[in-house]
């Protein structure tokens, strides 16, 4: 091993309201917040919000603007699951290629992001 994953930093114009938004989806505490920078320390690893003067949103899934990375979340309750996160904030995004399985949405910055039923009970035998 070279070095273990730490987490994922996403930019953003505003990393407070993003990692906030965040925590209100996975939990977690926020362990740094500056201006430019902020540090949402979850049990695995962390997420990171960094300012971006220049951030744009993906424009997914046209092409336009790539959507750059995207995070998926464990649910076994895909409904109950998205009522949560939109009331968070979050948009649903208009295509669903497999809304029994992941369902894809827009975090308030823009990035996109999935609930999936992978790896729960709910999801597919191959997953569990």
């Amino acid at each position: 091993m070279i070095a273990p994953y730490w987490g994922t930093m996403l930019d953003c114009s505003d990393p407070l309201a993003l990692a906030s938004f965040y925590q209100r989806v996975c939990g977690g505490s926020v362990v740094v917040s500056s201006d430019s920078f902020v540090e949402l320390r979850l049990d695995a690893c962390s997420l990171g919000f960094q300012r971006d003067l220049n951030y744009r949103a993906s424009t997914w899934p046209d092409p336009r603007v790539p959507q750059q990375a995207h995070l998926d979340f464990k649910s076994a309750d895909l409904d109950a699951s998205e009522a949560l996160v939109l009331d968070a904030g979050a948009t649903k995004a208009v295509l669903q290629p497999s809304p029994e399985a992941f369902r894809v949405y827009l975090d308030p910055a823009g990035h996109p992001f999935c609930l999936s039923t992978w790896g729960t009970p709910a999801g597919p035998p191959e997953s569990r």
